[in-house]
């Protein structure tokens, strides 16, 4: 029986992508804590790999990006996940709408379910690894 690895790591590549742009928007939330009228965004993360599972694609979305630093709005393998602005608790009176204790428990949880998705990886390949070779 042969070994389809585009199956079996398809939804875990997805999410660690996911995972790395969530960590990179929750930072920058945390870096502008202090920018005036700077608004908290964040990305949907059941949302999209909920797409990526039921197999729903955007391919309506067409976004030109004008900085190579600008977070895509589709991914290449035709997903949603352009960053939503996150509705503030309590804004400051300068407009900014960042929450640092919630922004850092994000970034936290964020990191911890990067970490297990990669060791939910490397125990797969140790698997794979074991039924190919019979040596763990």
């Amino acid at each position: 029986m042969p070994i389809n690895l585009d199956n079996s790591f398809a939804n875990h590549e997805l999410a660690l992508k996911l995972r790395s742009q969530r960590g990179e928007v929750l930072a920058s939330n945390i870096a502008n804590a202090n920018t005036p009228g700077y608004k908290a965004r964040d990305v949907d993360f059941r949302a999209i790999l909920g797409q990526a599972i039921t197999g729903q694609k955007t391919g309506s979305i067409t976004a030109t990006v004008t900085n190579e630093k600008h977070l895509p709005r589709v991914t290449s393998d035709g997903y949603e996940t352009t960053p939503l602005f996150r509705v503030p608790t309590q804004p400051s009176m300068d407009g900014n709408t960042v929450d640092m204790p919630q922004e850092q428990a994000a970034f936290s949880d964020n990191a911890i379910r990067y970490r297990a998705t990669l060791e939910f990886i490397n125990q797969q390949i140790r698997s794979l690894r074991l039924a190919i070779t019979g040596q763990g």
